[in-house]
Parts: C-alpha cells; sequence; structure tokens
C-alpha cells in the first residue's frame, strides 16, 4: 500500500474512492489518523453492514 493516496480520489474529503486501487484499505487522507476503506470496492460496503449488524446486536443484548 502507498504512504500517501492521491487527494482527488476522496469524496468529500473523508471517502477514499479509487477503483484503480486494488486494495480494500488505505491510509486516511491524513495519515496521522489511521487507515479507511476504499469505497470503490464492493467488498467495503458489506464490511460496514457487517459491522453496523455486530454493533446493533452488541447494543441489543446489552440492553
Amino acid at each position: 500500500m502507498d504512504n500517501k493516496p492521491d487527494q482527488s480520489k476522496y469524496k468529500w474529503g473523508i471517502f477514499y474512492f479509487n477503483p484503480d486501487d486494488e486494495n480494500l484499505i488505505a491510509p486516511k487522507a491524513n495519515s496521522l489518523f489511521g487507515w479507511t476503506l476504499n469505497f470503490a470496492k464492493p467488498l467495503a460496503y458489506i464490511f460496514m453492514l457487517i459491522l453496523l449488524l455486530i454493533i446493533m446486536l452488541i447494543k441489543r443484548l446489552l440492553h
């Protein structure tokens, strides 16, 4: 993975969208803030949905 992704590949400055990048995970525009998903990949949306479902399940179990 590259250390600094192209800034023009970010939508609204926060969503990384690069269909030419084969990686699912890329560094954020400001590398101090970690990593982000490449939303040009369908697997990114599946990952987000699964994460949301896990959070909802944990909330329901703890309530």
